[in-house]
């Protein structure tokens, strides 16, 4: 599963993060079923808008885009991706190879050709007339468009017309949600048209030199959408590629999505490979008066800063739970604190300090017992529905449902009052917080997994619990430590 990779042009904003978080959150869901995942992400290096950008700054490009590929690393690693491979299309030993293998597998669809057209820097994308207005790119208003006139390589993307609808409409590239997948459809019957595949050395000599033609070099998009396919071997490791290709998911933002649903599958289907299986369309991350985030308006919010202010696992928890996967969402700092206290704190936060303090008086061992049937069936529930959360893509349905099911537990607390009990109805019951916690931390691991692992800790067990794995063993010596969250 990959990541869209972002832009060395500048520093990332929380909308980045948001897009690793959401992809980090799937492959550690894989990964608790039991399942072998590569979670690919990293960096587009080329293009005409990091080109421009050092030129600005007076800096050579390779020194310009090798500094903000450090802060998406740092970025990457500061929101605890998971992710297995950094791929950087800038890497002319792992990437390029495989980008120019795939260029002669598509060259029978290549023809050159002289062309004048609008072009939105922004994007690395010509516009037609009815996606301009007021004379700029809608996503990126204010944007002077460019008008280029070259001789270029094109790419017989019009050819694939049927064979992509009948592709997607038949779901064996199945667009999640559904608004984005007509979107797709939409424009593959009405406006899809050849794409320009390279540029002009002596105007852009920063990208991958076309095999071939020394005075080309390859288009930015067509540079970077194989990095999902040098990432597991495309022109370096054969046993690699067949093991892994295709991919099960793409997660990218709405913005980019026609060139990863149309110019992405087609140029597979040209070079004979097979499509991946599932692309995920999320939505923008707004500020909270709806307007989406930008440099020019100043609403960009630094995702050094929230994750600093509220700690890694608010962030990660309000993003995957305030935030519809599918939608646009306005990103808050009062709901997140909001979200914060009464989620975090209270109903989790307190649920691991209260079951810990009973188990710890009544000799901090986990007590013989049998799981509750009523407790099993809304823990049963909750992972139905999260598992259908991530089918439907619609994350923050499963996460509400986690949550649903550990306020269940602390009603249990409070109906069964174990304070007041003693013996085998006590021990009964405490072997049941015990249970219930062990697989909180198993379910919440791909959302807060510095609190699942501190609930493992706390609860005597050496790592988080798969999703199937044995129930908590009895004798358990209990590690009551800190609490999970301090209240804001």
């Amino acid at each position: 599963m990959t990541t869209a990779i972002p832009y060395t042009n500048a520093n990332l904003h929380i909308g980045h993060a948001y897009e690793n978080i959401l992809a980090d959150f799937l492959a550690r869901y894989y990964r608790q079923q039991g399942n072998k995942v590569i979670f690919q992400t990293g960096t587009d290096d080329h293009g005409l808008k990091n080109y421009k950008s050092a030129k600005e700054e007076g800096i050579s490009t390779k020194k310009f885009v090798d500094k903000h590929a450090k802060n998406v690393e740092e970025v990457f690693k500061s929101i605890s991706s998971s992710h297995d491979q950094f791929v950087r299309t800038v890497d002319s030993k792992k990437h390029w190879p495989g980008v120019q293998k795939l260029w002669k597998a598509i060259s029978k669809d290549l023809y050159k050709k002289k062309y004048t057209a609008k072009y939105c820097v922004g994007c690395e994308n010509f516009l037609l007339a009815k996606e301009i207005v007021k004379g700029c790119c809608e996503i990126h208003p204010g944007k002077q468009l460019e008008i280029i006139s070259e001789e270029n390589y094109f790419f017989k993307l019009s050819d694939y017309k049927e064979k992509l609808i009948t592709l997607i409409k038949s779901d064996k590239y199945k667009i999640q949600p559904k608004a984005a997948k007509n979107e797709i459809l939409s424009f593959l019957k009405n406006d899809l048209r050849d794409v320009s595949f390279s540029r002009e050395k002596s105007r852009l000599p920063w990208g991958i030199p076309v095999p071939g033609d020394k005075k080309q070099v390859m288009y930015v998009w067509a540079d970077a959408l194989p990095n999902y396919i040098t990432g597991v071997g495309y022109g370096s490791n054969s046993n690699k590629f067949k093991k892994w290709w295709p991919a099960q998911t793409h997660i990218i933002g709405k913005d980019i999505s026609r060139f990863h649903a149309i110019y992405w599958p087609a140029m597979l289907l040209s070079a004979g490979l097979a499509t991946p299986k599932e692309l995920l369309v999320h939505g923008f991350i707004n500020d909270k008066k709806g307007r989406k985030m930008s440099k020019s308006i100043g609403n960009v919010i630094d995702p050094f800063d929230q994750i600093n202010t509220y700690g890694l696992d608010t962030v990660r928890y309000y993003f995957l739970r305030s935030i519809p996967s599918n939608q646009d969402g306005n990103y808050s700092e009062e709901d997140l604190i909001d979200r914060h206290n009464t989620e975090l704190v209270n109903t989790l936060g307190n649920l691991l300090s209260r079951s810990l303090n009973l188990i710890e008086k009544s000799g901090g061992k986990v007590p013989s017992g049998k799981f509750d049937i009523s407790l099993k069936k809304e823990y049963t529930q909750a992972l139905k529905n999260l598992n259908e959360s991530v089918t439907n893509f619609d994350f923050h349905h499963g996460i509400a449902s986690v949550w649903k099911f550990i306020a269940k537990v602390n009603q249990y607390v409070d109906k069964t009052k174990p304070w007041t009990l003693d013996g085998k109805k006590k021990e009964k019951v405490l072997y049941n917080l015990a249970e219930s916690l062990r697989l909180i931390s198993a379910l919440t691991y791909p959302i807060i997994p510095n609190a699942s692992e501190e609930i493992a800790k706390q609860l005597g067990i050496k790592k988080v619990p798969l999703i199937k794995s044995a129930s908590i063993k009895v004798g358990t010596k209990i590690k009551k430590g800190k609490h999970l969250f301090s209240k804001i």
